[in-house]
C-alpha cells in the first residue's frame, strides 16, 4: 500500500511547485501485512526524458513507516514523479538471520534460512549486467558450505560489499506502481528574488519653480542604477498604459481632477489606447525596450502590472460593452472595494454570455508584453476574477513561454489566495505586512512552510495602498525592522519606492493610505539627499539584499523553523540550505524603541548539528562572533541593530 504520497496537491489535481536546481523533498506511507520488510523507490522525469529515473527511498521517522527522499529538478517544464513500493526479500532475510544468531540458533536450525539467503543471492547474480557476480556467488556458495563454522557461512552474506549491491539495486518483489503525480518547475526566479516597486513617472524630478516635472522610461532608466545599487533584481512598474481622461481622479483621490492632474494609473485607456499601449507622456515603444535592456544589463528583470480594468473611456468599452456591467439605469458599473469608490475604473465582467473573444484580447495583451520583454507580471486583484478563467489563461501562456511568472496580488481569503496559487500563480501577496506580534509572525511562518508545496509568497513590506500602523507609529528602527523580517522569513521579499525614506504620513488617522498618494499625483523624490545627511534606510536594504544573495540558506522557504527565545519583543528562527549545509539562525527585535535580551534555545536538530555541540556564530551584519551552543544569551537595542543575522561556522565538540 502506498498512502500519504507528498509533495501533492488538491489530491493531484494541480501540480506542486518546483525550481531549477531546488532540493525537492518526496515521502511515501508505504505498508504490508505481516513482519516482511519493505521498500521503495521514487521513479521521476523532467521534459524530454523518455524514461523514467529512479532513486531509492529511505526510510523516515522511526516507526512511521515513512520512506523519503530528494529529488533536484534539472530543467524547467513540467515534471512527474511517482512512489514505487516493493516487498523487500533481501532485507527480510537478512533481518531474521541476524535476529535468530543473536539468538543462538545453531547450524541445523538455519539450514532452510541459509539456503533461503543462497537462492536469493543466486537471482542477484543472475541479473543481466551485474558486475559483481563473483562475489554474490561466492557469498551463495559460502552460505551452502556445511563444512565451515555458521559465522563464516553467514558472513560474506551479511558483509558490507554484499549489502552495497542489494542496497544499490535490491530485489523488488511483489512491485506495486502508484499513481503519477506532476510537479511543475520554474526558473530560480520564482522562488527567490528581491523586488523593487516604482511609478516611471515620478522620476522626472522639479523645475526651478518646484514643481513635479512628469518623468518618462528614459528618467526611469536612469533610476535603475540606484535600485540595483541595492541588491534588487526585480524591478515592478505599475501599469504603464494610457489613462482614463472621464472620471479621472485628483490629488488624494478627490472626484474632481484639475487640468495638469495625472490620474491613476489603474485607471487604464483613453483614445491614446489600452493595455498593450504606453502612455505617451512615458515614451515610446522604443524607450520601453532601451529601459528593459538596462535593467538586464544592471542583473534585473522588469516586472509588470496586469489589472483588467478599464477607464471609462479605454477603447474595450466602446468597442465591447457587453465586456462591463450595465446597471438599471443604463450606467456603466464602477469599482468599489467599499467603503471605497473608484469612479474612474470600470471592471471587466467575465461573466458574459460570450468570454470567448474576452480570454483571447487578455491573452493577446500578455503575449505583447511578452515580446516586449516583460517575463513577469504581477496582477493585479485577480481574485476578484473567475478562477477557470486564470487556469486557462496562465497554463496557456506557459505552454510557449514557460519561463514567465505571475505574481498574484490577492490579500484576501486563506482559499482563495491558495486557491489561486494552485491554479498556477507562481508567487502570492500575503498577510505578512498585519502580522506584527511574535505569535502572530510564528504562525503566518508556520503556514507558509505547510503550504510551500503549492503557494509561494512574496513578502512586500509595503505596497501604494497599504501603510501600516506599524510604520506610521514606530519610526525609522520599525522600517529596518519590518525589511528584516520580510527579507528573511521569506526567498521573495519587495518593497515600495519611499520605504528607504522612512515615509509614515497616513492620509487620515486610522487610514492605511499614504497622504499625498502617488497613486494620484507625482512623487519626486531626492533619494541622493536622504543617503547624503545619513535619513536613509538603502544601507540596510543592501545589506539584507548582499547577505541574501551569499547564503543559500535565505534563499529556502521549506527550511524555515523558529525557535525558543524568553522574551515576547525577540524573535528567532533558522534556515538550512540543504545542498550546501549552509545555516543562519536570525533574531529579530520586534519593539522598534526599547533593548531586549532573552535566552536563545536553538534545538540542535534543526540545524543538523548534537545537542552537545558548539559552533561560532557570525553576525553577517557587524562581523562579531560568539561561541554558541544549544542555549545562548542575546541582546538587541533597535538604536544600534534591529537584527542579528549570524552564521553558523561547525566547531569544537560534538560537531
Amino acid at each position: 500500500m502506498i498512502d500519504d504520497v507528498f509533495p501533492v496537491v488538491s489530491r493531484g489535481s494541480h501540480p506542486a511547485k518546483a525550481v531549477v536546481g531546488e532540493h525537492v523533498p518526496l515521502r511515501a506511507t508505504v505498508w504490508r501485512e505481516g513482519h516482511d520488510a519493505v521498500g521503495a523507490t521514487a521513479a521521476w522525469r523532467g521534459p524530454g526524458d523518455s524514461g523514467w529515473r529512479r532513486i531509492r527511498m529511505v526510510p523516515g521517522a522511526a516507526g512511521s513507516d515513512e520512506f523519503v527522499a530528494t529529488v533536484v529538478p534539472d530543467q524547467l517544464g513540467a515534471w512527474s514523479f511517482r512512489v514505487e513500493a516493493w516487498g523487500d526479500p533481501w532485507s527480510t532475510w537478512r533481518s531474521a538471520v541476524v535476529a535468530k544468531l543473536a539468538a543462538g540458533h545453531d547450524a541445523e536450525s538455519l539450514e532452510n534460512d541459509l539456503e533461503t539467503g543462497a537462492r536469493l543471492l543466486d537471482r542477484v547474480a543472475r541479473r543481466p549486467g551485474e558486475t559483481r557476480r563473483s562475489r554474490l556467488t561466492e557469498a551463495a556458495a559460502a552460505l551452502r558450505d556445511t563444512g565451515r563454522a555458521l559465522p563464516e557461512r553467514t558472513g560474506p552474506a551479511l558483509a558490507d560489499p554484499v549489502a552495497a549491491v542489494l542496497d544499490a539495486q535490491p530485489l523488488r518483489d511483489l512491485l506495486t506502481t502508484g499513481v503519477a503525480h506532476h510537479i511543475w518547475v520554474d526558473r530560480p526566479r520564482g522562488s527567490f528574488g528581491s523586488w523593487y516597486e516604482f511609478f516611471p513617472r515620478s522620476t522626472g524630478g522639479r523645475d526651478q519653480a518646484g514643481r513635479p516635472v512628469h518623468g518618462t522610461l528614459a528618467t526611469a532608466e536612469r533610476a535603475l542604477d540606484r535600485v540595483a545599487a541595492m541588491g534588487f533584481d526585480v524591478v515592478y512598474l505599475p501599469p504603464i498604459h494610457p489613462i482614463g481622461v472621464v472620471n479621472r481622479k485628483g490629488p488624494g483621490n478627490s472626484l474632481t481632477a484639475g487640468p495638469g492632474d495625472v490620474g491613476s494609473p489603474w485607471a487604464i485607456g483613453s483614445a491614446a489606447g489600452g493595455h498593450d499601449a504606453i502612455h505617451p507622456d512615458l515614451g515610446t515603444e522604443v524607450d520601453f525596450k532601451a529601459f528593459v535592456a538596462r535593467a538586464e544589463e544592471l542583473g534585473m528583470e522588469v516586472a509588470l502590472d496586469l489589472a483588467l480594468q478599464c477607464a471609462p473611456d479605454h477603447p474595450w468599452v466602446i468597442e465591447h460593452p457587453e465586456w462591463f456591467t450595465t446597471l438599471p439605469d443604463g450606467t456603466v458599473a464602477f469599482a468599489e472595494n467599499p467603503p471605497k469608490k473608484y469612479q474612474d475604473i470600470y471592471p471587466v465582467n467575465f461573466d458574459t454570455a460570450a468570454p470567448e473573444a474576452l480570454y483571447r484580447e487578455i491573452r493577446s495583451v500578455v503575449v505583447a508584453w511578452i515580446e516586449r520583454g516583460v517575463r513577469v507580471f504581477r496582477v493585479d486583484n485577480p481574485h476578484t476574477k473567475p478562477a477557470d478563467f486564470w487556469h486557462w489563461l496562465i497554463w496557456d501562456i506557459k505552454s510557449t513561454h514557460p519561463d514567465v511568472l505571475f505574481l498574484a496580488e490577492a490579500f484576501t481569503r486563506p482559499a482563495r489566495l491558495h486557491g489561486l496559487a494552485r491554479l498556477g500563480f507562481t508567487q502570492s501577496y500575503t498577510y505578512f505586512t498585519w502580522r506584527t506580534q511574535k505569535h502572530e509572525l510564528i504562525d503566518f511562518g508556520n503556514d507558509l512552510v505547510a503550504h510551500a508545496e503549492e503557494t509561494r509568497p512574496n513578502l512586500f513590506v509595503n505596497t501604494p495602498d497599504i501603510l501600516h500602523e506599524s510604520l506610521q507609529r514606530g519610526g525609522p528602527s520599525m522600517f529596518a525592522i519590518r525589511a528584516a523580517l520580510a527579507a528573511t522569513l521569506s526567498p521573495t521579499w519587495g518593497v515600495y519606492s519611499g520605504f528607504e525614506l522612512f515615509e509614515c504620513e497616513p492620509a487620515a488617522d486610522g487610514s492605511e493610505e499614504y497622504r499625498d498618494s502617488e497613486k494620484y499625483e507625482l512623487r519626486p523624490r531626492d533619494y541622493a539627499a536622504a543617503l547624503a545627511e545619513n535619513r536613509s534606510l538603502e544601507p540596510w536594504l543592501g545589506t539584507l539584499n548582499r547577505v541574501r544573495r551569499a547564503h543559500p540558506a535565505l534563499q529556502q522557504l521549506r527550511t524555515l523553523r523558529f525557535h525558543d527565545i524568553d522574551n515576547d519583543s525577540l524573535l528567532a528562527y533558522s534556515k538550512t540550505d540543504p545542498a550546501t549545509g549552509d545555516a543562519v539562525v536570525v533574531i529579530v527585535t520586534l519593539d522598534p524603541h526599547r533593548p531586549h535580551e532573552g535566552t536563545l534555545r536553538l534545538g540542535m536538530e534543526h540545524l543538523g548539528l548534537p545537542q552537545d555541540a558548539h559552533f561560532t556564530a557570525v553576525d553577517l551584519v557587524t562581523g562579531q562572533e560568539w561561541g554558541w551552543s544549544d542555549t545562548n544569551y542575546v541582546r538587541l537595542d533597535p538604536a544600534v541593530a534591529v537584527a542579528h543575522i549570524v552564521s553558523i561556522t561547525r566547531s569544537g565538540s560534538g560537531a
